[in-house]
């Protein structure tokens, strides 16, 4: 389950709302709110996130808590484009890798994480290009 589905979950039992009175709340199909909690669609628009918290008047707390738990539902990773190579290694690796971590090794990945401000900034990369010869410079 995905943090938002799991969220979503617990905040409906704690409520005692049925997901057909949340639907109707919110203006969205019950099957589209059972297929959040399962985990068959997400993450959850932003538009759906503000209307669970307007349609289940919210406190701010638990509004914060359901933004932020939308945001780490997210499924895929988009990279910047001058990402160094090694960084589409550890990707791979981790892809590979990824249904068989223990949550041991998630917590030491994620302390490691952590740690990434504690680090001088990366070494600035070889150029991509070779900088123009001056028309002086050039052989004949």
């Amino acid at each position: 389950m995905s943090p938002f589905s799991h969220f979503l979950h617990e905040l409906r039992m704690r409520r005692g709302v049925r997901q057909a009175e949340l639907a109707e709340l919110t203006g969205y199909e019950q099957s589209y709110i059972s297929a959040l909690e399962v985990g068959l669609k997400g993450p959850p628009t932003e538009e759906f996130v503000e209307k669970l918290i307007e349609a289940l008047a919210l406190p701010p707390d638990q509004a914060s808590e359901a933004r932020a738990v939308a945001d780490a539902s997210e499924r895929k990773l988009v990279l910047d484009k001058d990402c160094p190579p090694d960084l589409y290694w550890m990707l791979k690796d981790m892809r590979e890798h990824l249904r068989h971590l223990h949550p041991r090794h998630i917590k030491m990945i994620r302390d490691v994480l952590e740690m990434a401000g504690e680090f001088p900034a990366r070494q600035p990369e070889v150029p991509r290009r070779l900088p123009r010869r001056r028309q002086e410079e050039a052989p004949m």
